[in-house]
Formats: structure tokens, sequence, C-alpha cells
């Protein structure tokens, strides 16, 4: 059913449409596509997103998959009831919020990941290493890279765990803008999006 907020069928809801909390990192609109995009969603998937946010994420997948079950995994307790209270806006119901610092509370999770969405976390290479064993065949990680480092760590992982079907996208996107009295394009920084499927 879809939301009052946002009554479309099209993924892809508007920045402002979201609660906030200073600090936290909002996954931006074109960037979400992408994500979503390489996520290869499937109507009952069950999907992890680790380091969740302000809970983007998990809203356009409960939105785009209301038999599919969610999890967002987020390690600050404010920040973790910033995503239930935009699941809530937004009449989301199978998002599963869990506090808790990852890897180590993967192993908590009762149900295994069939998607992995990864946002954030700085030992990525022990998250990747912990997320493949939990992935069936076929499943899908996807990871975002804001910097060189977090390429190489997870180009390196990726390849370390034989991931196949690897693909890496870099968004570059412009928004136009009222600054002052011009309409200006501004920049959205660039993000490395990579993928890959475990088919072993």
């Amino acid at each position: 059913m879809p939301s009052q907020l946002w009554p479309y069928i099209t993924p892809g809801i508007p920045d402002e449409l979201f609660d906030r909390l200073p600090g936290i990192p909002l996954s931006k609109r074109e960037v979400r596509l992408l994500l979503l995009s390489a996520l290869r969603l499937e109507p009952k998937s069950v999907v992890w997103d680790i380091g969740a946010g302000t809970g983007t994420i998990p809203v356009e997948i409960g939105l785009l998959c209301p038999q599919g079950r969610i999890v967002a995994i987020e390690r600050d307790e404010e920040v973790a009831s910033l995503i239930r209270h935009n699941c809530d806006r937004f009449g989301v119901n199978n998002v599963e919020v869990i506090e808790g610092t990852a890897p180590e509370c993967l192993a908590d999770i009762s149900h295994s990941p069939q998607r992995v969405c990864i946002e954030g976390g700085r030992p990525i290479r022990e998250i990747l290493k912990q997320v493949w064993q939990y992935l069936p065949f076929q499943g899908r990680v996807v990871a975002t890279a804001g910097n060189l480092e977090s390429l190489y760590a997870i180009s390196e992982s990726f390849s370390q765990l034989h991931a196949r079907n690897i693909e890496v996208v870099q968004s570059a996107v412009n928004r136009l803008e009222g600054r002052g009295r011009h309409q200006t394009l501004v920049a959205i920084d660039p993000i490395f999006i990579l993928s890959g499927e475990k088919l072993e």
C-alpha cells in the first residue's frame, strides 16, 4: 500500500521528505537509485542494510518490497530511533532496526540475507568477510566508498572472497539549486558503488 507521504511506486523519494539529525549521513536520492538498482531486489528479498544512517534505503526497499524483510543495522541509539521514526512516517512496517556494531552484531540476526547493502562501517574488510558467510548462492552485496582507501579495501575484499559479476560505478550528479537570484548546478559528492555476487 503506497505511503501517503510518497504515494508512488517509483523509487527516489526526495531527500527533504526524510527527517534528519545533524551530522548523520543521508544517501542522496540519485545515489540511492543506483544502490537500489545494484541490489536487484526480488519481491520477498531479505535485505541487511549495514550503517543505515537516516534510514533512506530501508524505507525505499520497504515500499518497493512490502513482502520483503529489511534489517537496518545502526550502532547509535539515537540514529536507530531516527530510522524507526522515518519508517513510521512512510508507513513502512517490514523493517527491523538493530542497534549494534558490525560485524559483531551480525551473528545475532535471525534472518540470513539474500542482499546486503553496506553504507558504513570502518572495518569494511571484516564486515564483508562476515557477511559473505551468511549469503546464500547468488546472494549480492552492494557497498559504497567515498574515498580511494575504501574503494581499494572493498575491491580487494571482493577479490579475496571470489565475488563474481563485479560492477563498479562512480556517481557524478549535479542538481539545479537556487543561489540568491540565480539557478546554479551544484555537484553532489561523488561516490563509488561496488556490487558483487556469491556464485561459489
